[in-house]
């Protein structure tokens, strides 16, 4: 698939395979398929497809798919690149979530120090949730236009020491209820109106990573009357361990509405 996919010689795979030892490549290698140095050598030469998805590929798992490595690139997301006329039509945001998710599971182990995922998401949804002075608001902001994230200007730290973790730690624990924005999506989207997508109710999955999406459960914060909900979906299995490698949740993949 590398060899296809990527247009790289046989030695040039057998290479990067021996060096990461799995189904990874480096993200030091994976760039040099497509920075502007590698490319305009005439014996680097690769089609544009090629090209474009080793820089897709770079880019998702920076972003969206980021693994706990933070060096290396899971070779399986490749398949999803395959038919670049397809990457338009994947729902990338639903995949991501079931990727966090899974993640922010398995990062409730006590033993588990580190987590995978799209973090930037998930810290935007605390300054946009947690009335705490966490990030600084951005004052050119331009809502609907950028990415919500772009509100705020985070202070840019290159090492989080021991005490402002627990500096923060303490300031979660004393949150109190007014401190909390409970109904975030009351005024979100075109003149107040939330899209229909956005209250499906179902699973979302991400490769074989398959999590429930309960939205029903969680009216008030579109302003809506809470009704009483369907059960849950329960897992056709589920073990927690003491580590991230023992943790297994299996549900079946369910579309509902």
């Amino acid at each position: 698939m590398v060899l296809k996919l990527l247009g790289v010689s046989v030695d040039e795979a057998e290479e990067e395979v021996n060096i990461s030892k799995g189904l990874t490549v480096r993200k030091c290698w994976l760039k040099s398929r497509w920075c502007p140095k590698a490319v305009s050598r005439p014996t680097n030469y690769r089609p544009v497809e090629c090209t474009a998805r080793a820089y897709l590929l770079y880019l998702l798992s920076c972003t969206v798919f980021a693994d706990k490595s933070g060096s290396r690139v899971s070779i399986a997301l490749l398949k999803l690149l395959e038919d670049l006329n397809d990457v338009g039509k994947y729902a990338w945001g639903a995949a991501a979530l079931a990727y966090l998710y899974r993640h922010l599971g398995s990062a409730t182990i006590l033993q588990v120090s580190q987590i995978a995922g799209y973090l930037t998401l998930l810290e935007g949804w605390v300054y946009d949730h947690f009335k705490l002075c966490f990030a600084t608001p951005n004052a050119k902001y331009m809502d609907y236009v950028q990415p919500r994230v772009c509100g705020w200007i985070r202070k840019h730290e290159t090492v989080m020491n021991v005490d402002k973790l627990g500096s923060i730690r303490r300031t979660l624990d004393r949150l109190r209820p007014s401190e909390v924005i409970w109904d975030p999506y009351v005024n979100y989207g075109e003149n107040g109106v939330v899209h229909v997508m956005a209250f499906y109710s179902g699973t979302i999955k991400y490769m074989d990573v398959v999590e429930p999406y309960h939205l029903e459960r969680i009216l008030r914060q579109f302003g809506h009357v809470q009704s009483i909900p369907d059960p849950l979906y329960r897992p056709l299995e589920a073990h927690r361990g003491p580590s991230a490698n023992k943790y297994s949740v299996k549900y079946g993949f369910q579309q509902d509405n």
